[in-house]
């Protein structure tokens, strides 16, 4: 199948960042457990958009796929501004929909955790999903890749924001930090979800390239 044009992989990028996020959100503003709605959101959307855009949603994922070799170095800041735009729409239409949900939506770290925890807990889980994503999305050796690509992405933010959630607030995205923090006018912890994933999907996708190198 012929790759689409540019604009339409950053209109799904958009699209799916947007669907991502306002599933996630809406849980949160529903008083679901929020690794649920963003976890099957993030699989949802990859099934939707995945063979169109890469289904990416995720600044460190477009970083780490770069260091990688899975995408062009050309395309990221598209890429990472398409993201940001479906994020922070997804952020307006839930604030919209929901009073005084602004503030809940911002990740924090939890009671007692320091930045330097978070920031490594969030260094760590991204570099992590890095290798995940490069194995069940771009590795072709790998017996799981493919179809199976948005089950098992799905399910490592699922699983990842279960366990870190409590700790870090569970971002491993430096859009899903950044749109709220915008919408909400609230930056003092941002740079820790921008920081740590983009330094970890860098480091996951660059070590997940080293592992897969041939000599």
């Amino acid at each position: 199948m012929d790759r689409p044009p540019l604009s339409k992989r950053l209109a799904a990028e958009a699209l799916g960042t947007f669907g991502f996020f306002f599933i996630g959100f809406v849980s949160i503003a529903a008083g679901a457990p929020g690794p649920i709605g963003f976890g099957f959101g993030l699989f949802l959307m990859i099934t939707a958009f995945g063979h169109i855009s890469g289904g990416h949603y995720n600044p460190a994922v477009t970083i780490g796929l770069t260091v990688g070799g899975k995408h062009s170095s050309s395309e990221v800041v598209q890429y990472i501004v398409a993201q940001l735009i479906g994020g922070v729409v997804a952020a307006l239409v839930t604030i919209a929909l929901f009073d005084g949900i602004d503030v809940a939506l911002v990740n924090a770290p939890g009671d007692g955790i320091s930045d330097g925890k978070v920031l490594i807990l969030e260094l760590i889980a991204t570099a992590l999903f890095l290798t995940v994503i490069s194995a069940v999305a771009t590795d072709s050796s790998a017996p799981w890749n493919g179809v199976m690509a948005p089950i098992f992405i799905g399910l490592f933010i699922f699983t990842a924001a279960t366990v870190f959630g409590p700790l870090t607030g569970g971002s491993f995205n430096p859009a899903r930090s950044l749109a709220p923090a915008i919408t909400a006018g609230e930056f003092g912890d941002v740079w820790l979800y921008i920081v740590g994933p983009i330094v970890g999907g860098a480091v996951g996708g660059g070590l997940f390239r080293w592992i897969r190198q041939t000599p």
